[in-house]
């Protein structure tokens, strides 16, 4: 019987997802996948982008490891594509490979200002705060009034760990790197800005309703934001989630602290809708001074338009949280207008002639670009994963297709990779750090330190 010897690149749901779907579809030849991550663990956006006091999304987890732990998947982590295994080793040893590199970069918002010293993309922040090995150990947090711009998931997770005591996160896998970062925190403020109204942003509820439960942090809506138009209204009565989202929103109004009046809290949370920003002032030193917004109001169909009235919020730091973007791999086609992989329904295609790439797919963020949510990636692999199966006479031819042999390769080059057992290893390290403290876990950061406790050195 004919085999399918699969390379993934990527272990994040996406990557996982695919590996899953393929293992369970009708087909007529037998499978053997090799997962690929350049981080010693698993699980990618759901370990690294997910916020720690997320466990609910966290407990995605379990079910990406009972695919992993299947005993039908190889991991290799701490592998990195491009330089310790390239397209073309891959075509020696596969028949096909799928990107699942997601995205991790963070969107450009061109505004003037926007490079001054203490703006900084959500991505790094969010990379800090998750531990990520690859990222700076510390993070400046030295400013009193901070903005958060952006009117999805990301913006409230951000504004959420920026607003929230230290203490409250150390029941959280938090790092101790990050827990004494923000312990030392001089915020008292942050404000969130986005350009449409509350029945049009991206939050979902769950999301909201968390700020609302932050101890000692203050609330404030601004009455001015909810002076519906008849389309804002028809949403409102027509869809559940933005039903949810204006329930709460309108709870808010009755606290205290609205319009930023009053309330007791030492720190304060500011939503501010109807608030395109157009530039970010400096001071002279070349630091975040202040962030110039523009008035937007309802244009009758769902969007917003401006309204030319210009106001002024005075700040010391800046995160721009407004999507992600997708990174470039050697030897893979890209679409570096939108950050993705050009593809045909995860068929990989040429960026100058649009044909097919034979044996080269993608899937999750690096296919269609960093929307929707977690689960939305399953149907997505079931796309590509499709393709795969029926696209077997396009397949490449091997030379060697043996099991041994991309692990021949990798003790050649030196690459000190980690294994399944190595995950489990480290898994079992990170609990064990936790169990004293009554926490699930405390993750590790130190990439060396990863690899030597996954590999048992």
């Amino acid at each position: 019987m004919t085999k399918l010897r699969l390379a993934i690149v990527g272990a994040g749901p996406a990557g996982i997802y695919a590996a899953d779907l393929l293992l369970k579809a009708e087909r007529k030849f037998d499978v053997s996948i090799d997962l690929f991550d350049h981080l010693p663990a698993p699980y990618g956006l759901v370990r690294y982008g997910v916020a720690p006091d997320h466990p609910r999304i966290k407990g995605i987890i379990n079910a990406l490891r009972d695919v992993i732990d299947s005993g039908d998947i190889r991991l290799f982590g701490n592998v990195r594509f491009g330089e310790d295994i390239t397209l073309d080793d891959l075509k020696h040893h596969y028949n096909a490979v799928i990107f699942a590199t997601g995205a991790v970069r963070d969107a450009a918002l061109d505004i003037p200002g926007i490079d001054a010293d203490g703006s900084y993309g959500a991505a790094d922040f969010v990379s800090w705060y998750d531990g990520h090995p690859d990222f700076p150990r510390e993070w400046p947090l030295d400013a009193a009034s901070v903005g958060v711009i952006g009117n999805g998931n990301v913006a409230l997770d951000v504004a959420r760990v920026l607003a929230k005591h230290a203490d409250d996160l150390l029941v959280t896998e938090i790092p101790a790197n990050v827990y004494q970062g923000l312990r030392s925190s001089a915020v008292t403020d942050v404000h969130i800005f986005g350009r449409r109204g509350p029945a049009q942003v991206k939050f979902t509820p769950l999301e909201l309703r968390e700020l609302g439960d932050l101890r000692d942090v203050d609330l404030v809506v601004y009455d001015e934001d909810f002076d519906y138009d008849e389309a804002s209204k028809a949403a409102i009565a027509s869809n559940k989630q933005v039903m949810v989202i204006d329930r709460v929103l309108q709870s808010w109004r009755q606290r205290p602290s609205v319009n930023g009046t009053g309330g007791e809290a030492s720190r304060r949370l500011h939503l501010h809708f109807y608030a395109k920003p157009v530039e970010v002032k400096k001071d002279a030193a070349g630091r975040v001074a202040a962030l110039v917004y523009e008035r937007t109001r309802p244009d009758g169909q769902g969007g917003v338009e401006g309204t030319g009235e210009l106001r002024e919020v005075a700040l010391q730091g800046l995160y721009r949280a407004v999507g992600y973007f997708g990174s470039p791999l050697p030897g893979v086609p890209f679409d570096a207008t939108h950050g993705v992989i050009p593809n045909h329904e995860g068929q990989v295609l040429h960026e100058d002639s649009n044909e097919r790439v034979p044996g080269v797919y993608a899937t999750g963020w690096i296919k269609r670009g960093p929307v929707g949510l977690i689960g939305h990636t399953k149907s997505d692999a079931m796309e590509t994963v499709r393709h795969v199966i029926n696209d077997q006479g396009s397949w490449w031819q091997p030379a060697d297709p043996s099991e041994q042999g991309v692990l021949d390769l990798l003790t050649e080059r030196g690459v000190a990779w980690t294994d399944l057992d190595g995950w489990h290893r480290l898994d079992e390290h990170e609990i064990a750090l936790g169990a004293p403290a009554e926490r699930a876990r405390v993750k590790v950061v130190d990439r060396d330190e990863m690899v030597s406790i996954s590999r048992g050195e």
